[in-house]
């Protein structure tokens, strides 16, 4: 647990894209079973990379670990990182899997986005990665 810098901390900075935020692990206590682990995240903003303007979203993280689980506030600190950041729906989500995937490598694991309506049409993308 030595390893949570961003959990002890007592101030939290902000990064200003997804690439300077840093997401934290620790030790999967019960890597013999499968287990879902859900991040639920309703509040997430990002801009439009053509326009600038924000979008809003959910996003879901649903994985199972295998002997890393990822750290909830840094990962809640990864997720405000999109605010100021650039990115189309479909490569938000990508990366959010691909984050995930590069500090826990975990058994399976899914990321689905579902941004509200723009101009009358809403997505929702799904990434998954492994077998469940």
């Amino acid at each position: 647990m030595d390893d949570l810098s961003l959990l002890s901390a007592s101030t939290t900075p902000v990064p200003n894209s997804p690439e300077d935020a840093q997401l934290e692990t620790f030790v999967n206590t019960h890597p013999e079973r499968n287990y879902v682990i859900t991040f639920d995240c309703p509040e997430f903003t990002s801009l439009c990379p053509i326009t600038g303007q924000p979008d809003f979203g959910h996003i879901t993280i649903d994985y199972i670990a295998d002997k890393k689980c990822v750290e909830s506030k840094s990962l809640k600190i990864y997720i405000f990182s999109f605010r100021n950041h650039g990115s189309f729906h479909e490569a938000v989500t990508n990366q959010i899997l691909d984050d995930i995937i590069k500090v826990c490598s975990p058994r399976w694991a899914c990321v689905t986005g579902d941004f509200m309506p723009r101009g009358g049409i809403s997505i929702k993308v799904k990434a998954e990665f492994g077998e469940k």
